[in-house]
């Protein structure tokens, strides 16, 4: 009771950060889930979790999609989720969570480091944006920043901007939900956590958008990358010590 406890409050913090963030959940769900379960069952797990994440994000900030963004990032994304996923099943659980915390500590420094980070906004970078993160997320279980660094060079409003890259991120977790069931990552045993992180989501999105609606994105970031570059040290030493 006691981990199951502790493991609700850690994935509403990640919720909220991730929603606010811009980022996703999934940069400090899969981590902090990581001391809870072993890494193939996090990647299950963030997968059924996501696509109810998901479609709370697509419901709270439902007043508009980019649609060329959603087709060019979205059917690269899926294709290159699939094949990540696919890959994952080849590596042990301690590869893959080493490859992750360096993965978010070389993410969260390279944006704090380069605040002015920006890429051109044409297809071919949306594209490109969808196969770097759909792989990532495959593999490692998210992708959710490099999708975002893609993302901002449209300009989208902040609404648009969630809601299309909630539709992009359901489509990579319909996809790599199947994949990591046929890896035999979803366990049953894990499966009562599925309609708990739901109602977690729900709550998360919401406090999340009520942040939003107080505070620029531009503000609430520095923090969101500091605990994520936390996160990927706190990870990566308990390896190392």
């Amino acid at each position: 009771m006691e981990f199951l406890i502790y493991f609700i409050l850690l994935a509403l913090f990640a919720e909220i950060i991730g929603t606010v963030g811009g980022f996703g959940s999934s940069m400090l769900f899969v981590p902090i889930a990581g001391y809870f379960l072993d890494f193939h069952s996090v990647l299950g797990v963030t997968a059924l979790y996501h696509l109810s994440s998901n479609i709370s994000k697509i419901y709270f900030f439902r007043e508009g999609f980019d649609k060329k963004l959603i087709i060019n990032m979205g059917i690269s994304s899926v294709i290159f989720v699939i094949i990540g996923a696919l890959l994952s099943n080849y590596f042990p659980s301690k590869t893959l969570e080493i490859l992750l915390a360096i993965f978010l500590i070389l993410i969260s420094l390279i944006l704090l480091i380069f605040k002015s980070i920006k890429i051109q906004p044409t297809q071919t970078n949306s594209i490109f944006g969808g196969i770097l993160s759909g792989f990532i997320a495959g593999l490692l279980g998210t992708g959710g920043a490099i999708r975002g660094i893609t993302m901002a060079a449209f300009n989208l409003k902040t609404s648009v901007f969630i809601a299309t890259s909630a539709v992009i991120d359901l489509g990579i977790d319909l996809s790599r939900s199947v994949v990591y069931t046929y890896n035999g990552f979803v366990h049953k045993d894990d499966l009562y956590l599925i309609p708990i992180l739901l109602v977690v989501s729900i709550i998360g999105t919401f406090i999340g958008k009520k942040i939003l609606e107080k505070l620029s994105e531009e503000q609430f970031k520095s923090t969101v990358l500091a605990l994520i570059l936390l996160t990927g040290c706190v990870t990566l030493g308990k390896f190392l010590f």
